[in-house]
């Protein structure tokens, strides 16, 4: 099945990426992989949740802005690739940081959000390593942002 025809049985619909708002590329191809730049969870243009985790958004809105970063990771190679994401052949890794209380420890749990959703998208190739990492803050106040390696085709 094609990852197009996968994510419209998951009810997905890519979004338009979002432009960077500093100095930075969203994207960079370099010896067939592709980086993606970390990704909020916008959805039609605006943050679906401000605050942390362990303080004013709680664990399943985490999860739900996790989902959210990997699908605009999605729609950024979805642009950027010739070929679209049938140019993905692996997700490599998955980077999250998840702006939290220093007394949270639930940062796995948000982050399979994406991780699950990478699984759910692309199979045994969105098998990945992956990285969670707690922060005091965001941009914008963003609970979750998530960064990506793709292997290409």
């Amino acid at each position: 099945m094609s990852i197009t025809a996968r994510l419209t049985e998951l009810g997905i619909v890519l979004p338009t990426p979002a432009r960077a708002v500093a100095n930075y590329v969203p994207v960079v191809i370099a010896a067939g992989v592709a980086i993606v730049s970390g990704q909020l969870p916008l959805h039609a243009g605006a943050l679906i949740a401000t605050g942390k985790l362990g303080d004013t958004v709680d664990d399943a809105t985490g999860i739900r802005a996790a989902r959210a970063c990997f699908i605009n990771i999605l729609a950024q190679l979805d642009a950027e690739l010739i070929d679209g994401l049938a140019s993905v052949a692996r997700v490599v890794r998955l980077g999250g940081f998840i702006a939290a209380t220093p007394g949270y420890t639930g940062h796995a749990k948000i982050m399979n959000g994406a991780s699950d959703l990478a699984v759910d998208v692309f199979g045994e190739a969105g098998r990945h390593a992956r990285s969670t990492i707690g922060v005091a803050s965001l941009p914008l106040d963003a609970p979750v942002e998530v960064e990506g390696m793709f292997l290409l085709r």
